[in-house]
C-alpha cells in the first residue's frame, strides 16, 4: 500500500474515541461480556490500525515524493488530477513513465500543461529518472540545486517559464545528461563553468534569459556537443578559441549578445557546422577566410556588428550555403559573391554596408537558386544591372539608398518570379517600360526619390496581385490611368510630389480593400469622384497641394474606417455634409486653405479627433462645445474664418492640448479661465478677435507656453506680473489692446523670450531694466504706448536683438544711450517722436547691420555719424541741431549761427565803436592844441628877436628844442574827420568779417 498523509489533528481524535472506548468496556461489572461491544471494539481497532499503518507508512516510495512535489505546484487545468493516493498505480499518473518492471518512474512530462508554483527540490529522490520536462508552463522561482542528484538524467527541459537566479553549478554532477535546454526564462549570472563537466552533452540551450559574463572556456570540453545556442542575453568577452573542441557541432547561435572582439578563426575547424548566426553583437575586424572551410554550412549570419574591410571571395566556395546576412556592418569594397559554386544560395542580404563598384557581370549566372537579394544603402552605382535579369527565380530585389542611375531595363519582365521591387532613393530617370505589366507575380513596387518622368503606363492594370505602389518624389506626369482601378487588390498608393493632372479616376471606388490613398501636392483637378465613398477599408485620404474643387461627396460617410483626411491648400467649397458626423473613427482632418463655409459641426462626430485644422476657410457660426469631448485633441486651428459667439470653457477639458488657434474671427466676450487646465498648451493664438476683459493672471500657470498672442482685442487692465512664470516663452504680442499701467519687472524672468510686442496700448512709467536677462530677443515693439524715463542703457545687452527697436511714439527722455551700439545684429532701429536729447552717440555708426533707422522729431544735436550718411533725410527731421549728411553739412550751420549773432547784437558793437573813437579823437584833438599853442608862442619869441638858444641835457645828451622832429608841419596833422572816418571803414570791415 502506497503511503498517504493525514492531518495529526484527525489522528489525535481518532486514537481519543479508541481511548473512550475501551474505558467504557472497563466499566462493565465482570459478567459475561457484551457480544455486541466485542464485535465494535474488534471493529474499532481495525480501522484505527489501517489508518495508522496507512498514516504512518513507507515514505521512501515514490509516490510519496510526486505527491510532495504535486503540493508546490499549482494545476488551474487539471493536469495532476489523478495525482491521488486513491489511484494505486502510479505508472498511470498523467506525465509519468515508468520502467519496464513498473516499479521505477523513469520520465516525467508536464510541458505546457498550465502549471504555476515552483519546482520542488523533492525531484532528488526520484533517483530512476532520465527524462524531466516541465518546458512552457508558468514555474517561478529558482532550479533547485538537488536536481544535481539525479545521476541518471539525460534530459533536463525546463524552458519557456519564469524561472529566475543562476544555474546552479550542481548541474555540472549529472555526468549522464545529454540535453539541457533552460531558455526562455529569466536566468540570471554566468554561465557556470561546471558545464563542461557534461561530457555527453549534445544539446546546450539557454536563449533569451538574462545571462552574463563571458562563454566558458569548458565549453570546449563537449565533445560531442551538436547545438550550442546562447541567443538574446547579455554576454560579453571574446567568443572562446577553445570551441574548437566542440568536434561534432552543428548549430552555434550566439546573437543578440554584447561579444565583442574578431570572430576566432579556429571556427574554420567545425567542419561539422551548419548554422552559424553571431549577429548583432560588436565583433569587429574582418571576416575571417577560413569561415570558407565550412563546407556543410547553410546558414551564415553575422549582420549588426562592426566588421569591417572586403567581403572574402573565398565564400563563394560555400556550395551548401543557403542564406547569408552580412547587413549593418562596416564592410566596403566590390561586391565579389555569387557565381557558379553559390548555387544554393537562396537568399543573400548586404544592406547597410559601405559597398563601392556596379554588381560584377558574372553575377548570376543562369542556374542560380537566389530568391532574395537585399543591397539596400550601400554605396552602389551604376546603371540597373542586366545581369539580375539571368536570376530567373529572383522574387525580391531591394536595391533602395543607392546611387544607381538611367533607366530601367524593357526587358524587366523576363523576371516573371518577382513579387517585390524596391528601387526607392536612386536616381533612376526615364519613363516606366510598359513591360512592367507583364510581371504578374508582381506584388510591391517602390520607386519613390528617384527621378523617374513620363506617364504611368496603362499596363500597370495588368498587374491583378498588386497590393502598394509608391511613386512619390518623382517627375512623373499626365493623367492617373483609370486602368489602375483595375488593381483591385490594392492596399496602398502614394503618389505625393509628382505632376500628375487631371481628375481622380471616377471608378475609384473598385478598390475596396484600399486603405492609404496619397496623392498630395500634384496638379490634379475637377472634383472627389463619388465613388471614393465606397473604398471603405480606407484609412489614410490625402489629396492637399492640388488644384480639386466641388464639394465633398455625401457617400464619403461610409468611410467608417477613415482615421485622417488632408484636403488642404485646394479650392473645395460649401457647406460639409451632416452626414460626416457618422466618421467615429476620425484622428487627423485638415481642411485648410479652402472656400468651406456654413458651420463645422459635422466634423465633431468623432471624439478621438488629435488634430482638426479648418484655418483660412469661410466656417461660420459658433465653435461646438461638443470639441471638449475629444480628450486627445492637440492641435485645435480655426484661424481665418467668420466664426462669432464665445470661446467655449468645455475646451478647458482638452488636456492634451499643445495648439489653440482662434484668431482672426468674429470672437467675443472673455477668454473661459477654464483653459488653464491645458497645461501642455505651447501656442494660444487669440489675436483679431473682439475679445474684453482683463488678462487673467493664470495665464502665468500654462508652463509650457512658448506663444502667446492676444493682439488686436479689447483687452484692458495692465499686463499680468505672473506671465514671468512661463519660462519657455518665445513670442509675447499683446499690441493693439487697451493695457495700461506699467510693464511688469518679472519680463525679465521671460529668458527664452525672441519676440516682445506691446505697442499701441496704453501703457506708461519706465521700460523695466530686468529686460536685459531676456538676451534672446531679436524683436522689440514698445511704440505707441505713454512711456517715459530715459531708454535703459541696459538694452545695449541685448545683443541678440535683430529684427527691430522700436520705441518711437512715446515720452522718452535724456540722451540715447550710447550701450546702443552693441547690438551689431539690429536692422531697424526707430526712436522718433519721443524728447530725446544731446547727441547722437558715436557708437551707433557701428551699427554695420542697420538698413532702416529713424531719429526724427525729438531734440537732438550735434553731428551725425558718418556711417548714416546713406540714410535719408527723414531719419533725421525736426531735431533741434542736428547736422552732417544728410543734413546740412556742420560748417555752414556754423556761419549761419555767427551770422545770426552780428545781427543781433551789431548796433550795440558799432555804437561801442563810435564812441570809444570819439574819447580817443577828442584826447588826440586836446593834446595837438596843447602842441599848437606852444608852437605859436615860440614863433612870437622869435619873431620878437629874443631868440634864445635852449638845450636840455636828457641822459647826457642834448636836445634841440627847435628840432623840426619833434613839431609836424602843418601839413602832417591828423583830421579829426579823417579820423572818425576811418573809425567807421574799421567798424565796416568787421561787420563784413562776420558776415564773411
Amino acid at each position: 500500500m502506497y503511503g498517504i498523509s493525514l492531518p495529526k489533528h484527525t489522528l489525535w481524535t481518532i486514537l481519543s474515541c479508541v481511548r473512550l472506548f475501551i474505558m467504557k468496556l472497563i466499566l462493565i461489572k465482570h459478567s459475561a461480556m457484551d457480544s455486541i461491544y466485542m464485535c465494535h471494539f474488534i471493529l474499532l481497532l481495525t480501522i484505527v490500525c489501517t489508518v495508522v499503518v496507512a498514516t504512518l507508512g513507507d515514505n521512501t516510495s515514490e509516490s510519496y515524493w510526486l505527491l510532495r512535489i504535486k503540493s508546490e505546484l499549482v494545476d488551474p487545468l487539471g493536469a495532476l488530477r489523478n495525482w491521488s493516493p486513491t489511484t494505486t498505480q502510479i505508472c498511470s499518473w498523467n506525465g509519468l513513465t515508468c520502467a519496464l518492471d513498473q516499479a521505477r518512474v523513469v520520465g516525467l512530462n508536464l510541458s505546457g500543461s498550465g502549471l504555476s508554483g515552483s519546482i520542488s527540490g523533492e525531484f532528488s529522490h526520484l533517483i530512476s529518472l532520465q527524462s524531466l520536462d516541465l518546458s512552457s508552463n508558468s514555474l517561478t522561482g529558482s532550479i533547485p540545486s538537488e536536481l544535481g542528484k539525479l545521476q541518471n538524467l539525460r534530459t533536463l527541459l525546463l524552458y519557456s517559464n519564469y524561472l529566475s537566479g543562476a544555474i546552479p553549478k550542481e548541474i555540472g554532477n549529472l555526468s549522464k545528461l545529454q540535453v539541457l535546454r533552460l531558455g526562455d526564462n529569466m536566468l540570471e549570472g554566468e554561465i557556470t563553468p561546471s558545464i563542461g563537466n557534461l561530457s555527453e552533452l549534445t544539446v546546450f540551450g539557454v536563449a533569451n534569459c538574462n545571462l552574463n559574463g563571458s562563454i566558458p572556456v569548458e565549453v570546449g570540453k563537449l565533445k560531442n556537443l551538436v547545438s550550442l545556442d546562447l541567443q538574446v542575453n547579455s554576454l560579453s568577452g571574446y567568443i572562446p578559441e577553445e570551441i574548437q573542441g566542440c568536434e561534432g557541432l552543428q548549430n552555434f547561435a550566439a546573437s543578440n549578445n554584447m561579444l565583442e572582439g574578431e570572430i576566432p578563426s579556429s571556427l574554420g575547424s567545425l567542419k561539422s557546422l551548419r548554422i552559424l548566426n553571431l549577429a548583432n553583437n560588436t565583433l569587429s575586424g574582418s571576416i575571417p577566410t577560413s569561415l570558407s572551410l565550412l563546407s556543410n554550412l547553410t546558414y551564415l549570419n553575422l549582420l549588426g556588428n562592426m566588421l569591417n574591410g572586403e567581403i572574402p571571395s573565398e565564400l563563394n566556395s560555400l556550395s551548401q550555403l543557403q542564406k547569408l546576412d552580412l547587413s549593418r556592418n562596416s564592410l566596403s569594397g566590390p561586391l565579389a559573391l555569387l557565381n557558379v559554386k553559390l548555387q544554393n544560395l537562396e537568399t543573400m542580404v548586404l544592406s547597410d554596408n559601405a559597398l563601392t563598384g556596379s554588381i560584377p557581370y558574372n553575377f548570376c549566372l543562369r542556374g542560380s537558386k537566389l530568391q532574395q537579394l537585399f543591397l539596400a544603402r550601400n554605396k552602389l552605382s551604376g546603371r540597373f544591372p542586366l545581369e539580375l535579369l539571368n536570376c530567373s527565380s529572383i522574387q525580391q530585389v531591394d536595391l533602395s539608398d543607392n546611387s544607381f542611375e538611367g533607366e530601367l531595363p524593357s526587358s524587366l519582365d523576363k523576371l516573371q518570379n518577382l513579387t517585390d521591387l524596391v528601387l526607392n532613393n536612386n536616381s533612376f530617370s526615364g519613363s516606366l517600360p510598359p513591360g512592367i505589366g507583364n510581371i504578374s507575380s508582381l506584388r510591391s513596387l517602390f520607386l519613390f526619390g528617384n527621378f523617374f518622368t513620363g506617364k504611368l503606363p496603362v499596363e500597370i492594370g495588368r498587374l491583378k496581385r498588386l497590393n502598394t505602389i509608391y511613386l512619390y518624389d518623382n517627375q512623373m506626369s499626365g493623367p492617373i490611368p483609370r486602368e489602375l482601378t483595375n488593381c483591385t487588390r490594392l492596399t496602398e498608393i502614394d503618389f505625393f510630389g509628382n505632376h500628375f493632372s487631371g481628375p481622380i479616376p471616377k471608378t475609384i471606388g473598385k478598390l475596396k480593400d484600399l486603405t492609404i490613398l496619397h496623392l498630395r501636392q500634384n496638379d490634379l483637378s475637377g472634383p472627389i469622384p463619388p465613388s471614393m465613398g465606397y473604398c471603405k477599408r480606407l484609412q489614410l485620404l490625402a489629396l492637399a497641394d492640388n488644384k480639386l474643387s466641388g464639394s465633398i461627396p455625401p457617400t464619403f460617410s461610409y468611410l467608417s474606417q477613415i482615421r485622417t483626411i488632408t484636403l488642404y491648400n485646394n479650392s473645395f467649397e460649401g457647406p460639409l455634409p451632416d452626414s460626416l458626423s457618422l466618421l467615429r473613427n476620425l484622428k487627423i482632418i485638415n481642411f485648410s486653405n479652402n472656400k468651406f463655409s456654413g458651420s463645422i459641426f459635422p466634423l465633431t462626430g468623432s471624439n478621438s479627433l488629435t488634430v482638426l485644422d479648418l484655418t483660412n476657410n469661410s466656417f461660420s457660426g459658433s465653435i461646438p462645445s461638443i470639441l471638449g469631448n475629444s480628450r486627445d485633441l492637440t492641435r485645435l486651428r480655426l484661424g481665418n474664418n467668420y466664426l462669432t459667439g464665445t470661446i467655449p470653457s468645455e475646451l478647458g477639458h482638452l488636456t492634451e492640448l499643445n495648439f489653440l488657434d482662434l484668431s482672426f474671427n468674429n470672437l467675443t466676450g472673455h477668454v473661459p479661465p477654464q483653459l488653464s487646465n491645458c497645461k501642455k498648451i505651447e501656442h494660444l493664438l487669440l489675436n483679431n478677435n473682439r475679445l474684453s476683459g482683463e488678462m487673467s493672471p493664470w495665464l502665468g500657470s500654462l508652463q509650457e507656453l512658448g506663444e502667446l498672442d492676444l493682439s488686436f482685442n479689447n483687452f484692458h487692465g495692465r499686463v499680468p506680473p505672473e506671465l514671468g512664470g512661463c519660462s519657455k516663452l518665445l513670442k509675447l504680442s499683446l499690441h493693439h489692446n487697451n493695457l495700461s499701467g506699467e510693464i511688469p519687472q518679472e519680463i525679465g524672468n521671460l529668458t527664452s523670450l525672441n519676440v516682445f510686442n506691446l505697442q499701441k496700448n496704453g501703457l506708461s512709467g519706465l521700460i523695466p531694466s530686468t529686460i536685459q536677462q531676456c538676451t534672446k530677443l531679436y524683436e522689440i515693439r514698445l511704440s505707441e504706448n505713454f512711456l517715459s524715463g530715459t531708454i535703459p542703457a541696459e538694452l545695449g545687452g541685448v545683443t541678440e536683438l535683430q529684427v527691430i527697436l522700436d520705441l518711437s511714439r512715446n515720452h522718452f527722455s535724456g540722451e540715447i544711450p550710447s550701450s546702443l551700439g552693441n547690438l551689431m545684429k539690429l536692422e531697424r532701429l526707430d526712436l522718433s517722436f519721443n524728447h530725446l536729447q544731446g547727441q547722437v552717440p558715436p557708437s551707433l555708426g557701428q551699427l554695420t547691420s542697420l538698413h532702416m533707422l529713424n531719429l526724427s522729431y525729438n531734440h537732438l544735436n550735434g553731428l551725425i555719424p558718418s556711417t548714416f550718411s546713406g540714410f535719408p533725410l527723414s531719419s533725421f527731421l525736426n531735431n533741434d541741431h542736428l547736422c552732417g549728411p544728410p543734413l546740412t553739412l556742420c560748417l555752414e550751420a556754423t556761419g549761419k549761427e555767427r551770422m545770426q549773432l552780428s545781427n543781433a547784437q551789431v548796433a550795440a558793437i558799432i555804437v561801442a565803436i563810435v564812441l570809444t573813437s570819439t574819447l580817443i579823437c577828442l584826447v588826440m584833438l586836446y593834446i595837438m592844441l596843447r602842441i599848437w599853442c606852444n608852437w605859436i608862442k615860440v614863433a612870437v619869441s622869435s619873431e620878437d628877436g629874443g631868440m634864445v638858444e635852449q638845450q636840455k641835457t636828457r641822459n647826457g645828451e642834448y636836445w634841440n628844442m627847435n628840432s623840426p622832429e619833434l613839431f609836424p608841419s602843418p601839413d602832417k596833422q591828423i583830421s579829426p574827420t579823417i579820423c572818425i572816418c576811418s573809425l567807421k571803414i574799421d567798424a565796416e570791415a568787421q561787420e563784413n568779417t562776420l558776415v564773411r
